[in-house]
């Protein structure tokens, strides 16, 4: 689990360095920025956590299963794909730094749209593809992200688009599993994760209500 945007709050850092009026509150101020959730289906969680991990304005992550048909599954149940549930990853983000638009478009580069329960070498609706929101907001800059997309593609996309019925928090040992585990196994190649850390909505680092801060 990401409790903190680590990058973030570093890059900020180094520009206070350079900045010497940048008043020292500005390094905290994104503790009280609001924030959003999505929740996004990728396939197998462990890539898809580790890949949302590194990209600025992610402040949290946490790996589980959405939208199936049981209480408190467990990893071993939801394996057998009788639960209805998916491997999914909950995303919060600081709207300010990084939109819901750009996270969805990295979350189609990360993924095959048109693959049905299927990413990589692993197989089963519980595989299956899905962008849960719970911010009925959220749904128009969803369509439009789906919408373009789209049109990349001769095949409709077998992506789920649907409001969050339920989400249960994985075991502890899923957590940051390629943090815990770095020759673990993974469905997305290694390029993915420094190709999402090296990613930005903006290249503005210092959030607008700290430009004050600035002279």
């Amino acid at each position: 689990m990401k409790i903190i945007d680590d990058k973030l709050m570093n890059d900020l850092a180094e520009e206070a360095k350079k900045s010497p009026r940048l008043k020292k509150n500005c390094l905290e101020c994104l503790e009280t920025k609001p924030t959003k959730d999505i929740y996004l289906a990728g396939g197998c969680f462990w890539g898809t956590e580790h890949y949302f991990k590194q990209i600025k304005g992610v402040a949290i992550t946490e790996v589980g299963f959405a939208n199936g048909h049981t209480e408190n599954p467990t990893y071993k149940e939801v394996y057998t794909d009788t639960t209805g549930f998916a491997e999914t990853v909950f995303v919060r983000f600081y709207p300010d730094v990084v939109s819901l638009e750009f996270l969805l478009q990295m979350f189609f580069k990360a993924i095959d749209p048109t693959s049905l329960n299927k990413q990589g070498h692993d197989e089963g609706t519980r595989y299956r593809t899905g962008v849960y929101y719970t911010d009925p907001a959220d749904l128009p800059i969803i369509e439009k992200v789906f919408a373009e997309e789209q049109k990349n593609y001769e095949q409709p996309l077998a992506v789920e688009k649907l409001p969050l019925q339920n989400f249960y928090t994985a075991e502890d040992y899923h957590q940051d599993y390629l943090d815990k585990n770095p020759d673990g196994y993974c469905h997305l190649p290694l390029s993915l994760f420094e190709f999402a850390r090296k990613a930005k909505d903006s290249t503005n680092l210092i959030p607008n209500d700290c430009q004050s801060n600035v002279r």
